[in-house]
């Protein structure tokens, strides 16, 4: 009887030896790297690939991708879209809530591409309909008539979908980030008294003091529902206005003023902490316009950043802008594709270059594009852009939701790139094989690369006393990570 009572324990101690070897044996390597793949014709769609191993590095003819995790540059905050009050509208009223619920979780969860940051309008933009769809153009302090200098009108309810909407991604992804950023002032601040158009009567200093105001309590009203804001811009697009939708100008001399004697001091007296940003406008005039803000020396001191849209000019402004205001946040707030271009391919380029790989690779810390959702004509619209492009688009009629090009350039970062992520030197060939590179804050890697080129492309990359080999077609971006 003893031999037996020594025989069973040592049976299962043989079974639980085969079971972790068949474990180990089945577990991915150390030194294995994932895939994920996109293809202009659309037969990967961020699709994981067979994994490679690192190995040894060898000599060869082929370009050469060299990591080197020990050149480190910015570190990175994340990658999102737009919440407008149009792609709310959108998947609160034309989803069931088990299509709503897996599209939240689809953009903004891990198991999806994890998107981490989200702007939004403070009032209308030219994306703004009421519950119904229809078009709708409002701020926080709307008047009939008359001024309200101590807002006593201030009210956030036309935002009720917007907000519905982020207190729920919020509860995917409690670590998103908002950033707001207003198309107008109350038109009662305004010379033309009107939304759309004009700009802030400057011959009346309680209108700044209001506006300065005007801020906090959105601020304020927005952490009561359990939304902090990480950042906010001054003006959305402050060197254009249009007479469609709410606008508003705002020249560089007038922000630095702004800033210096309202806006900080106001914050400064509430104890709020969100980040102010200047600019959020094109590439084109960038560096003028943050050089008249910044080389303010109290307005620099109180502007955490610059704010960047892609319509026109190119990303190494914002390198210009680094170059000259080191210390300074740059973030890429806005950029939308749309039926002016419709080929899967070259919009996939675009954006890995441009945005993806391109806004990284010249400082931006984080990348958003425009409006997350629309449906199929690019809409609802409130007087704006007839013919933009959503991350998604959603069909009511054909009760469905279809990924498009600007979801799958967003996944290639945002599902693998960590908040806290440090950007790391990488071999670029411009027009060829564009790369970023990534160093996490668990130290694994991440490599983006862009074949832009219109031909098949095989490369090497060295990782430390690593390498792997890889081919990729024309027209094509990959993550690896390791």
């Amino acid at each position: 009887m003893r031999n037996k009572k020594v025989e069973i324990p040592i049976l299962l101690t043989g079974i639980l030896v085969l079971i972790i070897l068949i474990v180990m044996l089945n577990a991915p390597s150390a030194n294995s790297v994932d895939i994920y793949l996109t293809t202009s014709d659309q037969r990967n769609l961020l699709t994981q690939q067979e994994p490679l191993v690192l190995e040894d590095i060898k000599e060869t003819e082929v370009p050469i991708i060299q990591v080197d995790p020990n050149v480190p540059f910015q570190t990175m905050e994340g990658f999102g879209a737009a919440v407008t009050g149009s792609s709310a509208y959108l998947i609160n009223h034309e989803l069931s809530s088990e299509q709503r619920e897996a599209l939240l979780y689809d953009l903004f969860s891990s198991e999806g591409i994890h998107l981490n940051f989200i702007r939004h309008a403070i009032g209308a933009s030219d994306f703004s309909v009421d519950r119904d769809g229809n078009p709708l153009s409002y701020t926080y302090n709307d008047m009939e008539s008359g001024t309200d200098y101590e807002l006593e009108h201030f009210s956030i309810d036309n935002d009720a979908d917007v907000i519905s909407l982020i207190q729920d991604i919020r509860t995917i992804h409690n670590q998103v980030k908002i950033i707001g950023t207003p198309w107008t002032a109350p038109a009662w601040m305004k010379y033309s008294n009107q939304l759309n158009g004009s700009y802030l009567n400057y011959e009346d200093e309680r209108v700044y003091e209001a506006y300065a105001n005007y801020f906090v309590k959105y601020i304020q009203a927005y952490e009561n529902n359990q939304i902090p804001i990480d950042a906010i811009t001054i003006q959305n697009e402050p060197e254009h206005t249009s007479e469609s939708y709410p606008t508003m100008s705002m020249n560089a001399e007038e922000q630095a003023m702004f800033i210096k004697q309202y806006l900080h001091p106001t914050f400064s007296q509430h104890d709020i902490n969100t980040k102010i940003l200047a600019y959020d406008h094109n590439w084109e005039n960038a560096f003028d316009y943050s050089n008249k803000v910044l080389h303010d020396e109290e307005a620099n001191a109180y502007t955490s950043g610059i704010a960047f849209h892609c319509y026109e000019g190119d990303p190494e402004s914002m390198s210009k802008v680094h170059e000259a205001y080191p210390d300074k946040h740059i973030y890429l707030t806005e950029c939308s594709g749309g039926d002016w271009s419709a080929d899967f391919g070259d919009n996939l380029n675009w954006y890995m270059s441009n945005l993806i790989i391109g806004g990284p690779r010249n400082w931006a810390e984080a990348v958003l594009l425009w409006n997350i959702a629309l449906d199929p004509n690019g809409g609802p619209t409130n007087g704006g852009c007839s013919d933009c492009r959503g991350v998604v688009t959603v069909n009511k009629e054909a009760n469905e939701v279809s990924k498009n090009v600007e979801y799958y350039a967003l996944g290639h970062a945002s599902k693998f790139v960590n908040p806290g992520a440090v950007r790391v030197s990488t071999t670029h060939y411009q027009g060829k094989l564009e790369t970023v590179g990534f160093r996490n804050p668990d130290d694994s890697m991440v490599l983006i690369v862009a074949n832009t080129s219109d031909h098949s492309e095989t490369f090497q990359v060295n990782y430390q006393t690593e390498s792997f080999t890889y081919t990729m077609d024309p027209n094509s971006a990959a993550t690896f990570t390791w």
